[in-house]
């Protein structure tokens, strides 16, 4: 089963492009949004990493599907407050529903082998 090295590539890649971009917040909402932001990224790869080496994935898959609509939450919040670009918010939510859709069919096939 390749998948879960894909949709950990994915949020790794995610990651990636949030970085910078938390970067470029204004310093009034960097260290709010921009961090959370950030922070809910790397605890998405993080959670992705812990399933793909855990017997036990469930707990790890469910913590990434709860970060992934943290993380979709404060996207939205970035493009409502003009901190991202209503382009760059469409490019990160296509890959964000990806990554969604991904750790869920992960989990159901867990859970199915538990």
């Amino acid at each position: 089963m390749t998948e879960p090295a894909v949709v950990v590539q994915r949020a790794y890649e995610l990651v990636l492009w949030l970085l910078p971009k938390a970067e470029r917040f204004p310093r009034s909402f960097r260290f709010t949004v921009g961090e959370r932001t950030v922070a809910a990224g790397l605890d998405l790869l993080l959670a992705l990493v812990e399933a793909s080496y855990s017997a036990d994935k469930s707990a790890f898959l469910d913590q990434a599907s709860r970060k992934t609509n943290t993380l979709r939450y404060l996207l939205r919040i970035a493009k409502d407050l003009k901190l991202l670009t209503v382009d760059s918010y469409a490019f990160v939510s296509e890959k964000l529903e990806e990554i969604g859709r991904m750790t869920g069919g992960w989990r159901k096939t867990a859970r199915r082998r538990t």
